[in-house]
């Protein structure tokens, strides 16, 4: 047994008594035991997968801070939906064009919540959340359609045929394929006229064609007249038909063209024939009301709130999608129109394109 003794530096105890082991004889196992080196430190795995703004202590990188640029965007996008009506007409009218084109602005949508997953950013995918959310409550509803209770019973097309189209006839076998009561077209020339009563009035045996506009109906046209809303052009008629319920005033109007240029957004001819289309719808004495036609504008822009307030768009009423239908190639806009007081929209829709450069539309209603 080893002498015991009190070591005042102790290694190791051993029972009641202390020893030194650096004074025990060394065996030879001992000396070949290879010294083990100290351990390297063992990577944390979870650290390395952890993100950024959990591993910076000072917050550098952190997942509310990344993002910025899509953020802002989502901000401006946002903005521009919901404060549109701030936006000035003042020089070139850029408010009436941007709500021309208002619901384009969908398309941003996908590409900023793209941004923010690339990103990983909190902010930047929150906003694009609510840009989302603001444009499905402006134009979600027009997807929907409507669920009317009535049953049709008047159909009613249309369409801006084109001053230069090469096919009169063919254009309007296209419209009756939509078995209409009522069809307005508008940019009738004299030449194509005859074309058209020729197949439009096998069917719809009651028309007027005044200046570029013509009415056709299955149902007695009593009386017509032309609409002075544009002392320059006679395009724009006002006829009064026996419907299957009792009369309606038939407006077909085709109002001064808007164009895109240097100047801006040229629309200050067409909303001075706004003003005073408005003015005659203002003064119409008959209940039921019937508005068909190209106004050049949608009606989105402000240029028509006055005109919206008075009759209702059958396409936003109870339309399927947005009833887009210029230009006919690709249509970016619905500038021809279907509007009603009085009557129950109960149906609308797109007919296919024709040889004009608009499509034509359609609606069905309880007159």
């Amino acid at each position: 047994m080893p002498h015991l003794h009190e070591d005042p530096y102790p290694d190791v105890y051993i029972g009641g008594g202390f020893f030194d082991p650096a004074q025990m004889p060394s065996t030879d196992s001992d000396r070949e035991q290879p010294a083990v080196p100290e351990a390297a430190p063992v990577p944390d795995e979870q650290a390395r997968d952890r993100p950024d703004h959990m591993s910076d202590r000072h917050g550098r990188g952190h997942g509310w801070r990344k993002g910025r640029l899509p953020t802002a965007l989502a901000v401006m996008t946002g903005t521009v939906l919901v404060g549109h009506s701030l936006v000035p007409n003042s020089v070139g009218n850029p408010g009436s064009l941007l709500e021309t084109l208002l619901p384009w602005t969908g398309l941003a949508v996908p590409v900023l919540l793209a941004g923010a997953l690339l990103r990983r950013s909190v902010p930047a995918g929150v906003a694009a959340l609510l840009v989302a959310a603001v444009w499905a409550a402006m134009f979600g509803q027009l997807f929907l359609g409507g669920q009317p209770d009535a049953e049709p019973d008047l159909t009613v097309v249309t369409h801006n045929v084109g001053a230069a189209n090469p096919d009169p006839a063919g254009t309007a076998r296209t419209l009756l394929a939509a078995d209409p009561d009522l069809v307005a077209l508008e940019e009738v020339t004299d030449d194509a006229m005859p074309a058209y009563q020729k197949v439009l009035g096998r069917r719809l045996t009651h028309s007027v064609h005044i200046g570029t506009v013509a009415l056709w109906s299955r149902y007695p046209i009593t009386d017509s007249e032309r609409v002075t809303i544009d002392p320059g052009w006679s395009r724009s008629l006002r006829a009064r038909v026996q419907g299957p319920d009792g009369p309606l005033a038939v407006y077909v109007v085709h109002l001064p063209s808007v164009r895109v240029g240097a100047s801006g957004f040229t629309i200050a001819r067409r909303d001075q024939v706004l003003t005073a289309l408005d003015h005659a719808v203002d003064q119409e004495r008959q209940k039921k009301i019937l508005l068909m036609g190209d106004l050049n504008g949608a009606t989105t822009d402000r240029g028509l709130a006055s005109l919206n307030s008075r009759l209702t768009s059958v396409q936003d009423e109870v339309g399927a999608g947005f009833g887009f239908s210029w230009p006919a190639a690709f249509p970016v806009a619905r500038i021809d129109h279907i509007l009603t007081r009085g009557v129950t929209p109960t149906d609308a829709w797109t007919l296919p394109a024709t040889s004009s450069d608009h499509r034509p539309v359609a609606a069905r209603l309880k007159a």
